[in-house]
């Protein structure tokens, strides 16, 4: 819960922590080793999240819900994007309608900062924020793509209350070609890193590309990724895509 080197946020919120495998892009979540390895330094807040399968640790399904942790952005002065829960899923199902509240209470209360919450679960999103949830401006809402076999996620997300609908195409480990952007403002691209990356084709990405020039959506290039994902970099056909939303300004 603090200032990130994510590329397309400042800071993290984590109200959150622990989830569930849910799809194959789920399988090499750096949430998992990070959990992980902060069970390890002795933070309470995430005993018993993970376990070791394989030699690798693994989401056990337990959740915590972190009550504490509510107030942080009330605290940050500055205004800020924040990624939300980058160490679970706000809309998994275990997570009570409740205190989904609360966090959009506090979303609401700090309109100073831009809120960038993504799900693997955007009909659960839909559902819960269909039922008396105000849209608020400051909450950009989205739902992560990793291939053509999830690409049903973009139907859901378009039927999301939200001032702004995103996408994050990562980790991309197939096509998405089948898919269109319409209706979604922003479109995150990348490969995935760390010691067991899948390979990302080019291909897939210039779908995307094409993709996003046909629905005037911004495309934002995460980087390439792989073992080494700063020697991979983050150029694209010669540059490097930084494209945000309009909403962003």
């Amino acid at each position: 819960m603090a200032d990130t080197t994510i590329e397309w946020t400042d800071a993290t919120w984590n109200p959150v922590a622990g989830c569930t495998i849910m799809s194959a892009g789920c399988t090499n979540c750096y949430a998992m080793r990070m959990a992980a390895r902060l069970e390890a330094m002795g933070v309470e807040k995430y005993r018993g999240l993970t376990r070791k399968s394989g030699g690798r640790p693994k989401w056990t399904g337990a959740l915590f819900l972190d009550e504490n942790a509510l107030q942080i952005p009330m605290t940050w002065s500055r205004p800020r994007n924040v990624f939300v829960n980058s160490m679970s899923d706000l809309f998994h199902p275990d997570v009570p309608v409740d205190f989904v509240r609360k966090v959009w209470s506090v979303m609401a209360e700090t309109r100073r900062h831009t809120y960038q919450i993504l799900t693997k679960r955007p009909d659960r999103m839909a559902a819960v924020l269909q039922d008396g949830f105000d849209v608020l401006p400051n909450v950009w809402l989205g739902a992560s793509i990793e291939d053509g076999r999830v690409i049903h996620r973009l139907d859901e997300l378009r039927e999301v209350p939200a001032a702004l609908r995103f996408t994050s195409f990562e980790p991309l480990i197939g096509s998405v070609s089948a898919g269109n952007l319409k209706g979604i403002q922003w479109a995150i691209v990348g490969g995935e890193s760390g010691p067991h990356a899948r390979p990302m084709d080019p291909t897939w990405i210039d779908e995307i590309f094409d993709m996003c020039t046909d629905a005037d959506t911004a495309f934002f290039f995460k980087q390439w990724g792989g073992y080494n994902k700063k020697k991979t970099g983050r150029s694209y056909r010669g540059r490097t895509w930084d494209n945000m939303p309009a909403a962003a300004a």
